[in-house]
């Protein structure tokens, strides 16, 4: 069997997290139109085997898909947190996926992460994402720009909403990895338990509901997970930074709190297959990002757990 890990990597918001969700056929991490919104290293297990492959014969592959979170010039302690894990992880991996969605003209963002992945001995893939949004001397214009700079073994345009060109990536990731063991069960899809996922899907709700400087001062803590023959109750925390913030979570009369809160139970119960009774409490935790501590006791950490 061949099996080993890949790290997706590039700018917030260019569609990491869209394209993993695509790749294992279900969600495992949240998108919003919001940059930053992935601030964990998120893995997705990808496992295509045979029947005989699972009585033991060593045939069939498992990729491990690690999605980091987006690689950008912080302004926090949280930001530094974030990048110094999406960096350390494409150093560790077995393949590397650098996805963008325009010509390296674009900003100083892929440029910055080119330079970086000039000395890495590892093999390099560009994917060009929202090809279905472009025409196509814009993709060329992109793909000769990347191709001259001489650092990727492969270039492919893909969709990473739509799937376009995702199995010839796959294919082409796979011939990359060397024999050796499965990592996880063939039906495990990612290796972070339920109470992450259902944090993480109460924060996505969050910042479809938030607008300007809100949602990225927000955190959300599972306090209780307690599950019962037909009913799951999960009571969770919204730390934000200031006063005026947690009046704004909550909303006219709790409304958009209510909102929030809605939202987020009918795709946990869709996720846990079960009735949710979910309660949220919102608190302020005064510049959290900039705190060691509370960046900490919140699950973030620079990749190196």
């Amino acid at each position: 069997m061949k099996s080993g890990f890949v790290g997706i990597i590039g700018r917030p918001n260019v569609g990491k997290s869209t394209l993993l969700n695509n790749i294992l056929g279900e969600k495992i991490a949240i998108t919003t139109d919001k940059a930053q919104t992935t601030r964990n290293v998120i893995r997705g297990i990808y496992t295509d085997v045979s029947p005989a492959a699972e009585e033991g014969q060593d045939t069939g592959v498992q990729i491990v898909f690690v999605d980091t979170p987006g690689i950008h010039k912080a302004k926090n302690k949280l930001g530094s947190v974030m990048t110094a894990s999406a960096i350390n992880t494409f150093k560790e991996v077995d393949v590397v996926l650098f996805l963008v969605d325009g010509s390296p003209d674009k900003g100083k963002g892929d440029l910055f992460i080119t330079e970086m992945l000039k000395d890495l001995d590892t093999p390099k893939f560009l994917l060009i994402n929202k090809i279905d949004e472009m025409d196509p001397k814009e993709f060329k214009k992109t793909y000769d720009a990347y191709e001259e700079m001489g650092i990727f073994d492969k270039i492919f345009g893909v969709s990473a909403l739509k799937g376009t060109h995702v199995d010839q990536v796959i294919s082409a990731v796979a011939e990359e990895l060397e024999e050796g063991p499965m990592y996880f069960p063939s039906d495990m899809i990612t290796d972070h338990p339920e109470r992450f996922i259902v944090s993480e899907i109460i924060r996505e709700k969050l910042l479809m509901y938030l607008q300007e400087e809100v949602p990225h001062g927000v955190a959300v803590e599972i306090e209780k997970f307690k599950e019962n023959e037909n009913l799951v109750e999960i009571g969770a925390v919204i730390y934000c930074e200031r006063k005026t913030h947690k009046g704004i979570i909550i909303g006219k009369q709790g409304k958009k709190l209510k909102g929030i809160g809605k939202s987020a139970r009918l795709e946990i119960e869709a996720l846990l297959g079960t009735k949710v009774f979910l309660e949220l409490w919102v608190k302020v935790k005064e510049n959290w990002r900039d705190s060691d501590i509370a960046i900490s006791n919140f699950g973030y950490n620079d990749g190196r757990e």
